[in-house]
Parts: C-alpha cells; sequence; structure tokens
C-alpha cells in the first residue's frame, strides 16, 4: 500500500490496495493515519463488493443507518445508502439531491460521524468530463488561521446545529422533491449543542466545528453578536487555502473525515446524466487515538 498526498489544502490517493480483501492491522493504523492528516482519501479504481466496504467501514466504527435508507438502500444492507439520479421503471434508485450546500454531516445529532465512504459506480459525463464533483474544506486550516482572540472567546463555548436548518435549505431548490419535516420528524432531530471548537480524535489537534448547513447560534451568548461571529466563521471557511475539490471517476472509493472537514456535493448535471454511489457513514465510536498510535 502506498499513500500518495495531493500536496493540496487536503486530499491522498491510496494505491497497491484490493478493498475487497480484509486489511491488515498494519494497513488499517497507516489509513487512520492518513484520514486524520490528509483528510480525504481516495482509492482509485476499486470495483469492491457490496459486503467488503461494509466490512472495510466498520473496520473504523459503527456504521449509521440513515433517515432515508429506508427507501434508498442496498438490498440486505440498510446502512448502505444509495445516491443516485437513475430510475428503474419509474421508480428512482437512490436519494438524488443529497450532500448539496457546505455542512458537516451528524454535527446536529449528539452522537457525531468519523467519515463518510463513497464507491461511485456511475460518474455523470459532459464532453468527456466528469461532472458532480465533491468539495472540501480543511477544518484543522480553518481554526489554526482564526484570529488568536477570537480562539480564545471561543474556548469551550458551544453553538446550537439543527437538522431543519439544513431541510429548510434543500426545500428552497428548484425542482426538490422533498417535503417540510412533520411536527413527529422535528422531534425526533431535536438541535443538539456541540462544541465549536473541538479536539480531533485521530490529530489530537484543535479543529473548528461549525458549518452553514447546521449550525445556527452560539449558546449563552447575545444573538446580535452571535450572528457575527457565526457569519464570520463561515467566511473565514471559505479562504482558497482552505479549498480541495475530488473530480470523481468510476471505481473511486472516497473516504472524508466528517470532524476535520466540511464539504458540498456540487450538482451540475442533468437527471439525464446518470450518478450512482454507494455511501456508508461511520460514526465516532472507538477509541482512535490509541488505535492511531
Amino acid at each position: 500500500m502506498k499513500i500518495v498526498p495531493t500536496g493540496q489544502a487536503l486530499g491522498a490517493d491510496i494505491v497497491n490496495i484490493d478493498l475487497n480483501q480484509p486489511m491488515s492491522d498494519a494497513d488499517f493504523r497507516q489509513i487512520l493515519r492518513a484520514l486524520g492528516e490528509h483528510g480525504v482519501l481516495c482509492f482509485p479504481g476499486q470495483d469492491v463488493a457490496i459486503p467488503a466496504q461494509a466490512a472495510f467501514g466498520k473496520r473504523f466504527g459503527e456504521l449509521e443507518v440513515n433517515v432515508a435508507a429506508s427507501l434508498y438502500h442496498e438490498p440486505d444492507f440498510p446502512e448502505m445508502m444509495i445516491l443516485s439520479n437513475m430510475k428503474q421503471d419509474g421508480r428512482p434508485l437512490g436519494l438524488h439531491d443529497a450532500g448539496q450546500d457546505w455542512h458537516t454531516d451528524m454535527s446536529y445529532s449528539k452522537d457525531i460521524a468519523l467519515a463518510n465512504i463513497l464507491h461511485a459506480r456511475h460518474v455523470p459525463m459532459r464532453n468527456g468530463k466528469p461532472l458532480g464533483e465533491t468539495q472540501f474544506r480543511n477544518m484543522h486550516a480553518a481554526y489554526e488561521e482564526l484570529p488568536d482572540e477570537l480562539k480564545t472567546k471561543l474556548e469551550g463555548r458551544t453553538a446550537t446545529h439543527d437538522f431543519n436548518k439544513y431541510w429548510e435549505i434543500a426545500l428552497s431548490r428548484p425542482g426538490t422533491s422533498r417535503k417540510p419535516l412533520t411536527p413527529e420528524q422535528r422531534a425526533k432531530k431535536p438541535p443538539v449543542s456541540q462544541p465549536i471548537i473541538r479536539v480531533h480524535p485521530i490529530t489530537g489537534r484543535k479543529v473548528l466545528y461549525a458549518n452553514p448547513g447546521y449550525t445556527v447560534s452560539i449558546d449563552g451568548m447575545d444573538r446580535a453578536e452571535s450572528d457575527l461571529i457565526v457569519d464570520y466563521l463561515f467566511r473565514h471557511q471559505t479562504r482558497a487555502d482552505f479549498f480541495y475539490a475530488h473530480r470523481w471517476a468510476v471505481g473511486d472509493v472516497l473516504m472524508w473525515d466528517n470532524i476535520g472537514t466540511v464539504h458540498n456535493a456540487v450538482a451540475d448535471y442533468t437527471m439525464d446524466e446518470p450518478r450512482y454511489m454507494r455511501r456508508l457513514q461511520v460514526m465516532a465510536t472507538l477509541d482512535y487515538a490509541a488505535l492511531a498510535a
């Protein structure tokens, strides 16, 4: 196995490994460390079977069963959600608008996620070029580049994250098939508080844990002051030197750090340009510092 960094704000290719084969403990440790260091890992050219992808994900933590998985998942694998704009017999095969707009998965949940793992089976193409890139921003770097005065002000503070904020953004998109959340659905996903600055479980370094998709306000702070700071944090994240974009190829398995990055799926393709991804979400359920040591 070989790790080849992109040399950009995030990203590395991991080559000479077949994800259909069980990982050795040494390879697992290397991949875990690389996830913390590089944030986004691409395993190109993989033809990984569904059970093998699930087994790979389970090495890193418990797998989440998404709320949409009851409609869109691989047979017998409810934890493997399908992201797709394709249809079969007139029925959608997957969720077609997942991941659009900047966010961090599961920040709206008391139990947060470590990583996402997507396997590209169909990639939309136009004029020989791939569409639907996934974009990332480096939250290790975003924290490090905050003004010292603001770091001190935010240390130990929490912010409210709300699932409904992202849902309302999605509802505003033209052509969405989503419906407003019912009171019962809202009750199942109440707002939660998260540390604004948290220690990353792999690197041991501090990261900025706030994202435009779910972060609403800073707890215990005057709302006007909170709005100013939250707006600044979101604008700060847009610095070009924090940015990385992955252009997909069929066979890519992309694994990204859900604590040390925020991400956005670019929807620059039409419903006639097929896309099909198998998605796992790994919850942060293990002692990663000990496993990476």
